[in-house]
């Protein structure tokens, strides 16, 4: 299929994707005379894509078209529409056109219906951070990728160290591949945890500081979040997601119920083997404290989608949260 569509907020990614699929298309001998990326501000810049798409390529491979940050899919006029439709299905094989943007689809427009049909879409969107075994996928995938051989805990210390942060994986996983070298053992976590930065923070551990009722460490972490640039309003859904399966997992073991994957079913937990470890988490904690988390978790919610003040907010909420999860005794 000659036409493509990549959308995500992982722009790291999705430019990786796009750069792999440009080398794959374009011939290196021809590769100045074949590639063009129309910036989105160029006013005719769909039309001008759709001109190039058409004409054949210079010498041999492909020809490759990028048109990126294009609002095709989230508004489109009839005109450019009627282009759309009239040139995609016509666009010959020696060319491969590719669009991109950061929002989402909009699966009620006309222009997304069309490209549905005509193009291969694929989302590069960050994975949740709560979502551990999906990032420990991504990691072993691109470990693979780059040719870094890694041992299990390794994979998950990681992935624990970097997050969703597609950009910094890639560059960890360079490093470990030089530390590597010939070596033929994969790489130990005792290794990871040497050489891949220890400043690198994520709201997962804000999320554990605060379930251990770590008042200090936690606002420590809420600083470091934002200094970071990560968005108050990802934070929020993380903590809110964390505090949701830990109190899914109380409310059931409390109950008795002791079939790791009924839990995991219900808890939303993709691994049931992760089950063990989540009630783990949470045996120090009591179902009535879990509880009084969500109230908190909403407001904290609410008022970052009212527009106050981030860091003020996060702090003044980890603060009440962390009050929640400690110990009886431990409580001012």
């Amino acid at each position: 299929m000659p036409v493509y569509y990549f959308w995500g907020e992982d722009e790291f990614a999705l430019r990786q994707a796009a750069e792999k699929l440009r080398d794959r298309s374009l011939d290196p001998a021809w590769a100045s005379f074949n590639s063009e990326r129309i910036p989105p501000e160029q006013s005719d810049s769909v039309l001008a894509a759709l001109s190039l798409a058409l004409t054949p390529p210079f010498g041999s491979g492909q020809r490759f078209i990028w048109l990126p940050e294009t609002t095709l899919a989230q508004q489109c006029s009839d005109a450019v529409y009627a282009e759309l439709a009239r040139t995609l299905p016509q666009i010959p094989e020696t060319t491969v056109l590719l669009f991109s943007s950061t929002g989402k689809p909009n699966g009620r427009l006309k222009s997304t219906k069309l490209l549905q049909k005509v193009a291969e879409l694929k989302e590069f969107s960050p994975i949740p951070p709560w979502r551990g075994e999906a990032l420990e996928q991504q990691v072993a995938q691109v470990a693979q990728e780059v040719g870094v051989r890694l041992d299990r805990e390794a994979i998950a210390c990681l992935a624990a160290a970097v997050g969703n942060q597609t950009r910094q994986l890639y560059n960890e996983l360079e490093k470990l591949k030089l530390y590597q070298a010939d070596r033929p053992e994969p790489v130990t976590a005792r290794v990871v945890h040497a050489l891949v930065s220890t400043t690198t923070q994520n709201s997962l551990q804000l999320a554990a500081a605060i379930r251990q009722g770590d008042c200090d460490r936690a606002l420590s972490l809420v600083s470091e979040l934002i200094a970071s640039n990560e968005p108050a309003l990802r934070i929020s859904a993380t903590l809110i997601g964390q505090f949701r399966m830990w109190l899914w997992v109380k409310l059931l073991q409390e109950r008795g119920e002791r079939d790791p994957q009924a839990i995991a079913t219900a808890a939303g937990i993709g691994n049931p083997k992760r089950v063990h470890f989540v009630v783990q988490e949470v045996r120090s904690l009591s179902s009535r404290q879990l509880q009084q988390t969500l109230p908190l978790l909403l407001d904290l919610e609410l008022g970052l989608k009212q527009g106050v003040d981030p860091l003020a907010h996060l702090q003044s909420q980890v603060v009440a949260l962390c009050q929640c999860c400690q110990p009886p005794r431990s409580r001012p």
